[in-house]
């Protein structure tokens, strides 16, 4: 690829992901810090938040200093709308977060400009060194959005938006390596990137503290593992495979017009949204079939398998006691996650009534 069709991939993508980090930090406004409202909940769930990026990208909306006009962007939600997003706003707690949420969106920004100018830059010496500084700009904003201890104050709705940003601005670090080239330090930060949507996930899930706020949740993970994390493992996945190929095909890539560089897609899912998501559709059928901690559980199995794997074992276990002849691990491991999760629970709520009886 040309270095001016580069250019134009690596613009296109930076703007993708400013797009996105807008959005998801300006839903945090309706959020705020403590026990959220099933309401402000239902009025930013995956459906709304995939038609605010698309607003955006459409301009009708505009972000400032990190946040857009809720009362304007949900002003078809309602009196009792508007109500939460000003006791949010009179929070003090909030308007602390609300601060540091700001600077470090503003910081990112700068990033993103100075990392634009840098890309026009013809000296290789100094296009790189300026690229390592917006690097270095780029890790001190994932710093505020990864914070342990604001994160530890915002209950799991609030930490799902905050780490979503700190996950696009990781992929915008990947990118300074690409367009320099770097692409064992790509695959490594794509592999850490991985790591990391997995590890806070659960975390996220873990502090769920009711059921409005895993009906919250499960869409807009289950969207995460089914996108983003998948279109993540296609991108390391090109990488290596540029990495092994042989130096002849290798130059006849970098003179072709294919793009390596998976960042917009990943961030702009942008289309525009005229019906529910499939992912609301299928939580709302499995929402019929099943109950929190097992949908709770579901869910973590998205993002840890060693879990669910623990869940089979224990099903066979107990089946083999029942003498449940067709638990076997083979059908197990090709059932689904509901199955697997309400059968532990099956076995789980039997088991203690059992040891009720015999005390």
């Amino acid at each position: 690829m040309c270095k001016k069709d580069c250019c134009i991939s690596v613009q296109s993508g930076l703007q993708a992901l400013q797009t996105s980090v807008g959005v998801l930090q300006a839903t945090t406004a309706l959020i705020g810090v403590g026990t959220v409202a099933a309401i402000a909940l239902s009025a930013i769930n995956l459906q709304q938040t995939l038609q605010l990026r698309e607003d955006i990208k459409q301009m009708r909306l505009e972000v400032k200093n990190g946040f857009i006009d809720l009362k304007q962007a949900l002003r078809d939600q309602g009196t009792e709308i508007r109500q939460v997003i000003e006791q949010v706003a009179q929070d003090i707690k909030f308007e602390q977060h609300r601060v540091v949420l700001a600077q470090a969106y503003g910081l990112f920004t700068q990033a993103l400009q100075r990392f634009r100018s840098a890309m026009q830059i013809q000296d290789d010496s100094r296009r790189n060194g300026e690229i390592d500084a917006v690097r270095g700009m780029l890790y001190q904003a994932l710093a505020s959005y990864t914070n342990p201890q604001l994160l530890e104050e915002t209950c799991a709705a609030g930490q799902l938006r905050r780490l979503e940003c700190a996950w696009a601005i990781e992929q915008a670090i990947v990118t300074t390596y690409q367009v320099q080239n770097e692409m064992s330090a790509v695959s490594d930060r794509l592999d850490h990137l991985k790591n990391h949507i997995c590890e806070n996930a659960c975390q996220i899930v873990d502090s769920c503290a009711s059921e409005d706020e895993l009906n919250f949740l499960f869409p807009e993970m289950s969207r995460i593992r089914n996108h983003d994390l998948a279109i993540v493992e296609t991108w390391q996945n090109q990488i290596n495979w540029i990495q092994n190929l042989p130096s002849d095909e290798l130059e006849l890539l970098n003179s072709s017009d294919f793009n390596i560089s998976d960042t917009e897609d990943i961030a702009d899912k942008s289309t525009v949204i005229v019906s529910i998501p499939p992912e609301q559709v299928i939580y709302e059928n499995l929402r019929e079939k099943s109950h929190y901690y097992s949908l709770h559980d579901q869910l973590i199995f998205m993002f840890n398998p060693d879990l669910r794997k623990q869940y089979e074992n224990y099903v066979n276990q107990q089946a083999n006691v029942a003498g449940y002849k067709t638990l076997v691990p083979r059908n197990l491991q090709q059932a689904s996650d509901l199955t697997v999760a309400n059968l532990y629970y099956y076995f789980k709520v039997r088991d203690k009534a059992v040891e009720t009886v015999a005390a």
